[in-house]
């Protein structure tokens, strides 16, 4: 599955993460062996890249060898989706832990949570988002520039500059991710709905960047581009289809191909997911105690934070256990001045925190 040996592949070379895993293995996207490991070092070399990639199927590979040189791109995103995804939970009892293993995130994504529905998806945004940027910024020669995107000038400006194909960034994603989501069972139908609702994001969050010309910052002249936000506003978007993803149950129906699996949501009275929700069909662990089998690692000794009543708040991140606390001296810049022209100078202050860890 995609997320499982994506997963693999880019940490065993940066580009794995997206791709997309053997159903045997069906949590991990192939991606993540990209962004594990020694690969990446190779990426300018075709033969060694795309030959040396464990897991892929006949057309990854083809992908791969017909667009190496934006494999780079591809790994450099997953990297960006696994940060975001660490940041987005930060706060809560899984925190999108990674190991150091072929896995990544442990059996976590084996799962057709919600969780494994918010990789997938932060995953497979975070390759469209490099690749799209990488392109607009000229480090690759099959790709650049949107110019279909445009449209008349608005009032007081003209187009210019670059604006970002966010559209060849989702063409790479979706063709290297899907590739093995074809099978006709739920989780591949799962999938395939979350990575497109991570891609789907992007257009969604895109917005004009302007630039002012003239003389002494006069804006006489004013030129226009599209441009994808930050990445954290993909991630603050994914964390609010997350907390309101949408749960299905598995039908299964014959058609002329054999037995087929599709989803349906449990709850009619809920609106249906559009194409831009997350889906899942299982439950969640609670994620507080360690677990091998559910790949949780518990909350022991997570930083919590005792004036929250959030998640993050030390009556639920610890489930109930009580926490510790402890004071820790922090050395940090104080007192700074700045001088004409052109520095600042600091005082080191030492200061003393209480620091609250779950039991």
């Amino acid at each position: 599955m995609f997320c499982e040996t994506f997963l693999r592949m880019i940490y065993l070379g940066c580009f794995l993460f997206l791709c997309g895993l053997t159903h045997a293995i069906p949590s991990y996207p192939i991606w993540w062996s990209l962004a594990v490991g020694h690969q990446y070092s190779s990426l300018g070399s075709q033969p060694i890249l795309c030959g040396s990639i464990p897991g892929l199927v006949p057309k990854q590979l083809r992908f791969c060898r017909n667009y190496v040189e934006i494999m780079p791109s591809v790994a450099e995103g997953v990297k960006i989706g696994i940060q975001e995804c660490q940041h987005q939970f930060r706060g809560r009892r899984w925190n999108c832990t990674t190991i150091n293993d072929k896995a990544i995130f442990g059996p976590v994504l084996d799962k057709a949570t919600r969780e494994s529905a918010f990789v997938h998806a932060i995953a497979s945004a975070g390759v469209a988002f490099a690749v799209t940027r990488s392109c607009a910024e000229g480090s690759a020669t099959i790709c650049g520039c949107d110019t279909r995107h445009k449209g008349p000038p608005g009032e007081g400006w003209k187009w210019g500059g670059c604006s970002e194909d966010v559209d060849f960034g989702s063409m790479v994603s979706r063709e290297f991710a899907d590739a093995r989501e074809n099978r006709p069972d739920a989780r591949s139908a799962m999938n395939r709905q979350n990575n497109e609702a991570g891609r789907t994001s992007l257009n969604d969050n895109m917005f004009l960047k302007c630039k002012c010309h003239g003389l002494s910052g006069s804006c006489e002249v004013k030129t226009c581009w599209w441009s994808q936000p930050d990445f954290r506003v993909i991630g603050d978007y994914m964390k609010d289809k997350y907390d309101s993803a949408s749960e299905m149950v598995v039908e299964k129906h014959k058609e002329s191909r054999g037995w087929v699996e599709t989803l349906r949501p449990k709850f009619t009275f809920f609106k249906p997911p559009t194409e831009r929700d997350l889906v899942y069909y299982e439950s969640s662990p609670n994620f507080c105690e360690p677990n091998p089998q559910t790949g949780s690692f518990g909350t022991r000794d997570r930083a919590c934070n005792l004036t929250s009543h959030g998640i993050d708040g030390c009556d639920l991140l610890c489930c109930g256990r009580g926490h510790n606390t402890r004071t820790e001296k922090r050395k940090e810049k104080c007192h700074c001045i700045f001088h004409w022209c052109c520095y600042v100078s600091c005082q080191e202050c030492v200061r003393v925190y209480d620091v609250h860890t779950c039991k």
